[in-house]
């Protein structure tokens, strides 16, 4: 995560906790003159759309007194869904035993790309087991990951 991201998220969570969500996860993009501020919310009751809404203009408050971004910006505000990212490693624990896709910064072992199901956490690594073969990726090495969703008829 960005020294940016980090600065926003410890400046907008509190905001989205006060309105009883969890901030899953925050993705600061920066296309040249175009930046994305994107949160994913959570709660145990789910997330609707009106939810999204009340968040977005809490954090649009805070965005606009304290300024972080500069230029314009667009903000997005939306559940994690079912694909949801995994960014820390409580959520890799949390979803042990699921399906996986992990994209690296660098390869590893010659691959950047691993799908497979996730077998937790140990110190700063999250496990992942890829046909048989377990391996331990260091979290500052994961660009992204994902949970893939299993449907019942699959």
């Amino acid at each position: 995560m960005s020294s940016k991201q980090s600065v926003i998220e410890a400046m907008v969570a509190p905001a989205v906790e006060a309105l009883g969500f969890e901030l899953w996860a925050l993705e600061y993009l920066n296309q040249g003159k175009h930046v994305t501020l994107r949160l994913y919310i959570d709660a145990e009751k789910g997330v609707g759309i009106d939810d999204c809404s009340e968040v977005s203009r809490q954090v649009a408050s805070v965005l606009d007194v304290e300024d972080p971004i500069a230029g314009d910006y667009t903000l997005e505000v939306s559940s994690p869904g079912m694909d949801r990212l995994l960014t820390k490693l409580e959520h890799f624990e949390a979803y042990k035993a699921h399906k996986a896709s992990i994209k690296l910064r660098f390869p590893f072992e010659g691959r950047r790309r691993f799908t497979g199901i996730l077998n937790g956490v140990e110190g700063d690594e999250v496990i992942i087991v890829v046909d048989e073969d377990e391996y331990l990726l260091p979290m500052d090495s994961i660009d992204k990951a994902r949970v893939i969703p299993v449907f019942e008829n699959e």
